[in-house]
């Protein structure tokens, strides 16, 4: 399977989500899903799909009792009033949707208010609704968080993990033998990178070029770009190349380059996993994900390099401010080098002279 159809396939699976969902949203809301097709992705729309279930699953239980979603319309979304999406926002922090109970951290909330304004405003520049209240609810304020990472002995330490199987369980170990070549190589990626999950598991056999140490990744947009690995990347990737050569059970028409146990692509659920298997090991203290590793790589090429516009380039972010937000480590490193750049008195020596 070429990038090209794994993204398509990926796209036609998020559509057929939707459509489901719609079934489950009032009428009107399968307009606005037509109206903003063109200006986002089918991922963005999936994202408000879940959000607003949730926001009219609210309405049904407090404002529209005794009514399906099904039967509500535009002048019942323009009758809800500033205060009520502000209530809906309270009650995001413990609620419970069909049976679950659930709770939202505030980027959640801020994520569930954007679905909320979108649709609003839609609807109030086609003036379908007279008055766009969502407009007046403002957005939660977002707290710095904790960027988490591995230090650099950690990193040794997660890739000698999963190199020798040390601290896993027996049942983990049933299975260590199978995976320890891949998963060394998909760590080491991330790790050697700051790859993308998903562009990692997008990965085809054809897309590596162990001549110029170099990969060929499809990132956000579907735009394609050149990446550039380390001796110590090539070889966990060439020692990975040689292991499917080997294995007689590789389907002889499989491009992927990464896969699965029943030699298929591996998904992005399994990466998770298995990143989050070796690191529980590693460091339980830290929550460690796929993201997390590209954040370390993100801030050791920082301090390697010192050029933020690097670091942004490599990572595929269009905007340097994202590598500052995501990355803290950075800003404190350039924080921390000027400190002692304003002197406030001048040395000893110098005022003897």
């Amino acid at each position: 399977m070429s990038d090209k159809d794994f993204y398509n396939a990926r796209n036609l699976k998020n559509l057929e989500k939707i459509e489901g969902l719609l079934e489950e949203l009032p009428p009107f809301v399968d307009e606005y899903f037509l109206g903003i097709e063109n200006q986002t992705s089918t991922l963005t729309r999936l994202n408000y799909a879940y959000d607003l279930r949730i926001f009219f699953d609210y309405l049904l239980k407090k404002k529209f009792k005794g009514r399906t979603i099904r039967s509500l319309t535009l002048p019942d979304l323009e009758s809800v009033n500033a205060t009520e999406i502000e209530r809906f926002l309270s009650y995001l922090s413990h609620y419970e949707f069909r049976g679950n109970h659930e709770s939202c951290s505030e980027r959640a909330k801020a994520r569930k208010l954007s679905a909320v304004r979108a649709l609003f405003k839609y609807f109030f520049a086609k003036e379908k609704i007279s008055v766009d209240n969502a407009a007046k609810v403002s957005m939660p304020k977002l707290h710095e968080k904790e960027i988490i990472r591995l230090e650099i002995n950690e990193v040794a330490d997660l890739l000698d993990c999963a190199d020798s199987g040390d601290g896993m369980s027996g049942h983990q170990r049933a299975f260590h033998e199978k995976t320890k070549v891949r998963d060394v190589a998909i760590l080491s990626l991330f790790l050697g990178t700051g790859i993308r999950i998903s562009e990692l598991v997008g990965l085809n056999d054809e897309d590596i070029d162990f001549d110029t140490n170099s990969f060929t990744v499809t990132r956000k947009g579907g735009s394609r770009a050149i990446l550039y690995f380390s001796d110590e990347v090539r070889t966990a990737l060439l020692r990975y190349a040689e292991y499917k050569k080997q294995d007689k059970q590789k389907p002889e028409k499989e491009t992927a380059l990464f896969l699965s146990l029943k030699q298929r692509r591996i998904s992005i659920r399994a990466v998770e996993n298995l990143v989050k298997k070796y690191s529980k090991i590693v460091t339980p203290l830290k929550k460690i994900s796929p993201h997390k590793l590209r954040s370390t790589y993100g801030t050791q090429l920082y301090r390697e390099t010192h050029d933020i516009y690097v670091v942004a380039d490599v990572l595929g972010h269009k905007d340097v401010n994202t590598t500052k937000k995501h990355y803290a480590a950075i800003s404190e490193d350039i924080r921390r080098s000027v400190a002692d750049k304003v002197r406030l008195r001048e040395p000893n020596d110098e005022k003897n002279d």
